[in-house]
């Protein structure tokens, strides 16, 4: 597994958040949040795709 380096009050804080929230490893959390954050990006970039395809085909303007 990749390890990356943060700050070690965003540490602290997330571990706080993990917690709170019911996951069991700090891990899970960070690895939930980042799958969350990635997927609002490719679904962002699929919305524009297919914006770009019906102004293409001009069914939207």
């Amino acid at each position: 597994m990749a390890k990356i380096k943060i700050d070690s009050a965003l540490f602290q804080r997330a571990k706080a958040a993990a917690k709170v929230a019911g996951y069991s490893s700090l891990d899970e959390f960070i690895v939930h949040v980042l799958e969350r954050e990635v997927a609002k990006h490719e679904q962002g970039d699929e919305d524009k795709t297919v914006a770009d395809r019906l102004r293409g085909l001009g069914y939207i303007e």
